[in-house]
């Protein structure tokens, strides 16, 4: 079976703040290492009320202090805010003291809205469309410095931290197939070209010196409890997060609601089946049977599943759950 992996977004809630939330993506990683998850990622999200993870890099810092064996990362870092000799000395310093453990992965977008953009990089430079030779510069960073090289990331030269390209288009597919790095699809909220990207970035792949095939991974929404009643219960925190960023108000994460889909209306539902096509929301039983059949239908190489359960102990034993799920296919294939 494939690997399963987390993309937390550090979720404050209604009843929270920042530093509860980070505390909690601490503890969370900690039994994530524990239940045998492969990597435990971040993202980069800037001027939203319910994530706490915009200084990406230091909450990675963190994570991969107080964690043992599990790959920390970004899916990811937002590259049009940043230079890029600055990611290469940054995530340079992660692997310097997590050597092995860090990844990089690298999006095209500000993630935020324009204003914000223009508040975290104020150049016309930063413009998406540098996205392509701004990975190349990354890139290059990362390899051995060659001899008379004005500019070395230090620390960050030679450390060959694995960059990953993330994307919700076919853009992301044709550059991480073009220059042979892995590939990963962000299905968890824009499921509507998974298909095509995966089937464009196997297609397109050259190999490289970084992969000899292609590897792809899709984010997926899962919310796992005792019965389906009670995941739905739980999942309604995010239905009502992703219709209330829909609508231009952004806010901090809500508590759930008892039959909220069932209550709400014609276009709040149809926010809610869009965003979250690509979830298993249910029992053990219940996760397990549609993850097979989502893994079966895209043929991915790993699940980065994502969960913002308002209870952070209800949020902690969905990945519990979720990880004998994985043992029970796990199961199935051997």
């Amino acid at each position: 079976m494939i690997p399963f992996s987390i993309l937390d977004l550090a979720p404050i809630t209604e009843d929270s703040d920042a530093g509860q939330a980070l505390a909690h993506t601490v503890d969370l990683a900690q039994r994530a290492d524990d239940l045998g998850y492969r990597r435990y990622w971040l993202a980069e999200h800037h001027n939203m009320p319910g994530i706490a993870s915009a200084a990406t890099a230091v909450v990675i810092g963190q994570v991969a202090a107080n964690t043992r064996t599990i790959r920390v990362g970004a899916g990811g870092i937002m590259l049009p805010n940043h230079s890029p000799l600055v990611i290469a000395e940054q995530f340079g310093t992660l692997d310097a003291f997590f050597p092995g453990r860090i990844d990089l992965g690298l999006g095209r977008a500000p993630g935020t809205d324009q204003t914000t953009a223009r508040a975290l990089r104020r150049e016309s430079a930063s413009h998406p469309d540098r996205f392509p030779d701004d990975v190349a510069e990354i890139l290059a960073l990362f390899d051995p410095p060659e001899p008379g090289q004005t500019v070395r990331a230090i620390p960050g030269a030679g450390s060959q931290v694995p960059v990953w390209i993330l994307g919700s288009s076919l853009f992301g597919a044709q550059l991480a197939a073009a220059l042979g790095l892995p590939y990963a699809f962000a299905s968890h909220f824009a499921p509507g070209e998974l298909k095509r990207a995966i089937e464009h970035y196997r297609s397109h792949f050259r190999p490289s010196r970084f992969l000899d095939r292609p590897y792809a991974m899709a984010g997926f929404n899962a919310y796992v409890a005792q019965t389906d009643a009670e995941a739905r219960f739980h999942a309604s925190s995010m239905e009502q997060a992703f219709v209330a960023l829909r609508q231009g108000r952004p806010g901090p994460i809500p508590p759930p609601i008892e039959g909220y889909r069932e209550r709400s209306g014609r276009l709040e539902r149809s926010v809610v089946e869009q965003t979250m096509a690509c979830s298993a929301i249910g029992s053990v039983d219940t996760v397990r049977d549609e993850i097979a059949a989502f893994v079966a239908r895209t043929g991915i190489d790993e699940l980065m599943v994502t969960n913002s359960t308002f209870d952070h102990d209800a949020r902690v034993h969905s990945y519990e759950l979720l990880a004998e799920v994985r043992k029970q296919l796990d199961g199935r294939v051997t």
